[in-house]
């Protein structure tokens, strides 16, 4: 008889962390079907925060879609189509591949960035990751996957534009995750600067600390994300890191945060900039700023930090 009970607790006990690790995984790494935005829709992120920026979040976006533009695709890797659209400023410029953040999209969350790409004189190519916007996918990595396409965008960039047109990658949130990532690996000599915006030093890091904003037992709930990674989504969730990537970076890097992002905390970019090994670096902090909000925070100063570090950096 105490064999059946304990046989019981044992199938109720893997039963029940079954169902936690799908729901985690529908949580955290699943990304449904995604519909475009009819005219006179707008994808603005969620929170009291993002409030006030509202109004020139849609201007932004208001003018990504009817500036001139070009379509391309991609393969990944692994078969997905990906895409992402170019907005020329000047054709002799260099070209900012431009990565979005977690459950964004080019178009939310880089728009803005295309008005900034041609304040500084250079041409923006904003990129819908895998599993969001109108690329192709179903499941959200964290970097590990994205990272892989962000080299293959490099790759694109290199063989469409030419070897000579300089090529700086730029991520927001999980897109600065993704373009670390890549900057530790081997980039081909045009990729002349990283700029990563509010980015999280690694996967473990960030879940752990929503985890706990939640009000959840991180000792649980954790294990189970990092279970729901490997069983459902097949990738290793710690296998790779954006401060590994930074460790092993030869590319110029700055880190930009704002020193009021309760998301992403501004000490995970001081971190990551402490363990840099790029010999040209620099951490940018936004007074003020909330998550994603540093360049609409302080446009002038956003700028201004980065024209000072080209000339310093001498690219």
């Amino acid at each position: 008889m105490w064999l059946y009970i304990l046989l019981g607790l044992v199938a109720a006990t893997v039963l029940c962390i079954l169902a936690g690790t799908v729901v985690c995984f529908k949580l955290v790494f699943y990304a449904p079907s995604r519909k475009p935005l009819k005219e006179g829709e707008f994808e603005i992120p969620p929170g009291k925060v993002y409030e006030s920026f509202r109004g020139e979040m849609q201007d932004w976006v208001t003018s990504a879609r009817t500036m001139e533009h070009q379509c391309f695709e991609i393969k990944s890797y692994d078969g997905l189509t990906l895409r992402g659209r170019y907005y020329e400023c000047d054709p002799q410029g260099p070209i900012e591949l431009l990565f979005h953040g977690y459950r964004g999209n080019a178009e939310r969350d880089l728009s803005g960035g295309i008005a900034r790409c041609f304040a500084l004189g250079r041409n923006a190519l904003i990129i819908d990751q895998r599993a969001s916007g109108t690329s192709d996918g179903h499941v959200i990595t964290f970097g590990i996957r994205e990272h892989r396409d962000c080299l293959s965008w490099v790759d694109f960039a290199v063989s469409h534009f030419g070897k000579e047109r300089k090529l700086i990658l730029t991520g927001v949130s999980m897109g600065a995750a993704t373009v670390l990532m890549a900057a530790g690996k081997e980039l081909p000599p045009n990729v002349v600067c990283v700029l990563a915006d509010c980015g999280y030093s690694s996967q473990r890091e960030i879940i752990k600390k929503v985890i706990k904003d939640v009000n959840l037992p991180v000792g649980i709930f954790y294990p189970m994300v990092r279970l729901a990674a490997l069983m459902l989504g097949f990738f290793r969730l710690e296998k790779y890191s954006p401060i590994d990537g930074v460790k092993n970076s030869r590319v110029p890097i700055i880190f930009i945060h704002g020193d009021n992002d309760d998301f992403v905390p501004c000490h995970m970019s001081r971190t990551m900039y402490e363990a840099c090994t790029s010999e040209h670096k620099s951490m940018v902090e936004i007074k003020g700023a909330g998550h994603g909000l540093a360049f609409p925070q302080d446009k002038d100063g956003y700028i201004q930090a980065l024209r000072e570090f080209q000339e310093k950096s001498g690219f």
